[in-house]
C-alpha cells in the first residue's frame, strides 16, 4: 500500500465522551448511558451511539478504536501526550505529529500553501512545532468558513474586497514601509520578515487562495456538509486535500462538557455526524480516500458515570483510562473495531492501545518510521516516537 499523500486530523478539543460516540453501552444503567441507545451501522456487529445516524450509513469507510488508554487527566499534559507520544518534561518541547509529518511529507509537495494548515485556530495547549522551530510552523487560517466566502486571515481578503483593492493595499503597505533590514536589528530576522510578506502576497494573488473560496462549491455540496462552522471547515479540508496539502488539522472546540453534558453533546455530534459522513463519502467518490488518511480523537474521554447532582446536572468529567478514536482511509481498513471496554466503558478489557501505538500507526501509514530518528535542527538524539507498548501498533487495520 502506498503511503498516504494527505492527512486530515480532526481534533475534538476538550475530550469527547466515548459513550456518546463510538462505544455506546445500551445495556448499562442510566447512570452510565444517560438513557441513550445504540444504533446499527452498515457493518454487521458495529454499533454507534444513536446520535450518529449519518456515520452509521458509511461505517464501512472507517474503523474505530475503543481501547485507547493513558494516565493523564489534565488537558495540557493529555494533549501533549496524544500529539507527541511523550509525557511533558525533560526540558524539551517536542513537536506534534502534524509538524513532524508535514516536514517529512513536503518533499513530494509543490504547492504555494504551507505543507501544514490548521483550520481555523491553534490548539493553544503547547507549541505544536516544539523544537522544530518556525520552519515547521503551520498556516493557522483564522476566518469563518460558514460565510459567503471563507476569508482566511492575512491571505484571502474578506468578502466584498475585490482582488484589485487587495493589490492596492499591498502596494500601499510597501510604500509606507520605510524600515530597512540594515537599520538597528537582526538582519537575518528582518529578511525573513520581508520574505514572509512576499510569500503572503504571492499566495493571496495566486491560485492557492482559491482553495479557501467555498463559494466555488455548489450549494448542494455546501449543504451536504451542513451550513455550520464544523461542516464548512470539513469542506475546506477536502479542498486542501485536492490541492495536495500534506497535513491538515481541524481543531474543533467545545467537547469539555462538565455541565449539562447531554445538551452539549447532542448539538456537537449532530453537526459533526453530518459533516464527517459527507467528507468520507465525498473523498470516496472522488477516489481520494485511499490516499487520504483521516483520524479523529481528543486528548481523552469523559467519566463513564454521570454526575446528575448540581452543579453538574448531567455532566461528565475528564477520563483517560478508556476512550475512543476513528481512523479512515490512507491505508487503513474500514468497518473494523479494535479493542473492547468493560460493561461501563471504564477500562479496556481487550487490546489496550497506547498513544504511542495509535500515533505510530499513523506515522507508518504516512511512510514515516516511528522508530527512526526525529530530524531536527537542534540535533536532539530522539526517535520519532518512544517504543510502542507490548500490544504494538494497529497493524491489524492495515489494508
Amino acid at each position: 500500500m502506498k503511503p498516504a499523500k494527505s492527512i486530515i486530523e480532526i481534533w475534538q478539543w476538550g475530550g469527547p465522551s466515548h459513550l456518546e460516540t463510538f462505544d455506546p453501552k445500551p445495556q448499562a444503567s442510566r447512570d452510565y448511558n444517560g438513557g441513550l441507545k445504540a444504533i446499527p451501522t452498515n457493518v454487521p456487529g458495529l454499533e454507534l451511539s444513536e446520535w450518529w445516524p449519518e456515520l452509521a450509513k458509511c461505517a464501512d469507510l472507517y474503523s474505530v478504536v475503543r481501547s485507547l488508554t493513558h494516565n493523564q487527566f489534565g488537558h495540557e499534559s493529555a494533549t501533549y501526550l496524544m500529539q507527541t507520544g511523550r509525557l511533558p518534561g525533560g526540558g524539551l518541547v517536542c513537536p506534534a505529529i502534524g509538524a513532524v509529518l508535514s516536514q517529512a511529507m513536503k518533499k513530494d509537495y509543490h504547492g504555494d500553501l504551507p505543507p501544514y494548515v490548521i483550520l481555523t485556530r491553534a490548539k493553544g495547549r503547547f507549541s505544536e512545532v516544539g523544537f522544530l522551530g518556525p520552519a515547521a510552523a503551520p498556516l493557522v487560517t483564522g476566518g469563518q468558513p460558514n460565510a459567503a466566502r471563507f476569508a482566511v486571515d492575512g491571505i484571502v481578503p474578506p468578502d466584498g474586497v475585490p482582488p484589485e483593492a487587495s493589490r492596492r493595499r499591498f502596494d500601499l503597505l510597501a510604500e509606507l514601509d520605510s524600515w530597512k533590514p540594515t537599520r538597528g536589528g537582526n538582519v537575518a530576522r528582518a529578511k525573513a520578515f520581508d520574505q514572509a510578506g512576499v510569500e503572503a502576497r504571492r499566495i493571496a494573488e495566486g491560485n492557492a487562495a482559491k482553495v479557501f473560496d467555498l463559494s466555488l462549491e455548489t450549494e448542494e455540496m455546501r449543504n451536504r456538509y451542513g451550513r455550520t462552522e464544523i461542516g464548512q471547515t470539513l469542506l475546506a479540508a477536502r479542498r486542501l486535500v485536492e490541492y495536495g496539502v500534506p497535513y491538515i488539522t481541524l481543531n474543533i472546540p467545545g467537547w469539555d462538557s462538565h455541565k449539562r453534558h447531554f445538551e452539549t453533546m447532542k448539538r456537537k455530534t449532530g453537526e459533526l455526524d453530518r459533516a464527517l459522513a459527507a467528507l468520507l463519502t465525498d473523498l470516496k467518490a472522488k477516489q481520494l480516500l485511499d490516499s487520504t488518511l483521516v483520524w479523529m480523537s481528543g486528548e481523552f474521554g469523559r467519566t463513564p458515570k454521570i454526575g446528575w447532582e448540581a452543579p453538574w446536572l448531567g455532566g461528565r468529567g475528564h477520563y483517560a483510562r478508556c476512550f475512543s478514536a476513528l481512523l479512515a482511509g490512507g491505508g487503513f481498513k474500514g468497518g473494523c473495531v479494535v479493542g473492547e471496554s468493560d460493561e461501563t466503558a471504564s477500562v479496556p478489557v481487550k487490546r489496550p492501545v497506547s498513544p504511542q501505538d495509535f500515533l505510530g500507526s499513523i506515522y507508518e501509514r504516512a511512510g514515516v518510521d516511528p522508530d527512526g530518528p526525529l530530524a531536527n535542527p537542534a540535533g536532539h538524539k530522539l526517535t520519532v516516537l518512544p517504543p510502542p507498548s507490548k500490544e504494538g501498533r494497529l497493524r491489524e487495520l492495515y489494508a
